[in-house]
């Protein structure tokens, strides 16, 4: 009986010791597991920081870029409102300028209006003359050949009147001036017998 119960004592001694054993893996296991999930937690951590800085130079970086859009934009909006007021400067000025120019504009064409109106009138007081005119010196005309006409019948007459007498004095004298040219060769013919003359070799 005795060496059973040191056997027995011997079995619940090993027994006792792998327990001991498997509790010692145990913690072996639960501590190298803590380590690991401590270091997990460091590269975690280390990786969050990395990630951290990361984010936080691309958060400056995304600032300054920012500022400088801001920069430019500021820059880009007071350009724009330059360069709208010299456009709005220079709109007014053209439409000073075209209002003047259209003012002028209409001046001149009422005042070539009012030209051409009395260049109109002119002329047609021009025409009227010019038409009064010509009836008049037609009308001087057929007055003066009617005139002409009648003079040149009258002369006609009177002319014929006068030849007509002339030749009915020249029939009254012709007699007495056949009669004196016959007596004035007899004349002139007995002379020149007186000087010794032959009328017919003369």
């Amino acid at each position: 009986m005795p060496p059973k119960t040191k056997e027995k004592g011997r079995k619940a001694g090993a027994q006792k010791k792998k327990k001991n054993s498997g509790d010692d893996v145990e913690a072996e296991s639960r501590l190298r597991l803590v380590m690991l999930e401590n270091e997990l937690l460091r590269d975690h951590l280390a990786l969050r920081r990395d990630e951290a800085r990361r984010a936080k130079a691309s958060e400056d970086q995304l600032r300054q870029r920012l500022r400088g859009l801001e920069a430019d934009l500021e820059g880009a909006w007071s350009e724009g409102k330059a360069i709208y007021a010299e456009m709005s400067r220079q709109c007014r000025a053209l439409r000073e300028e075209m209002e003047t120019r259209s003012k002028q504009l209409e001046e001149e064409v009422r005042g070539l209006r009012a030209q051409l109106e009395t260049c109109q009138r002119e002329a047609e007081a021009a025409r009227e003359e010019a038409e009064q005119a010509l009836r008049e010196r037609d009308q001087t005309l057929a007055q003066l050949r009617a005139h002409v006409a009648d003079m040149e019948a009258k002369y006609e007459e009177i002319l014929h009147g006068s030849l007509d007498q002339l030749l009915a004095k020249l029939r009254t004298i012709k007699p007495q001036w056949d009669r004196a040219v016959l007596t004035l060769h007899a004349r002139y013919k007995e002379q020149l017998h007186q000087f010794g003359l032959n009328p017919l070799d003369l």
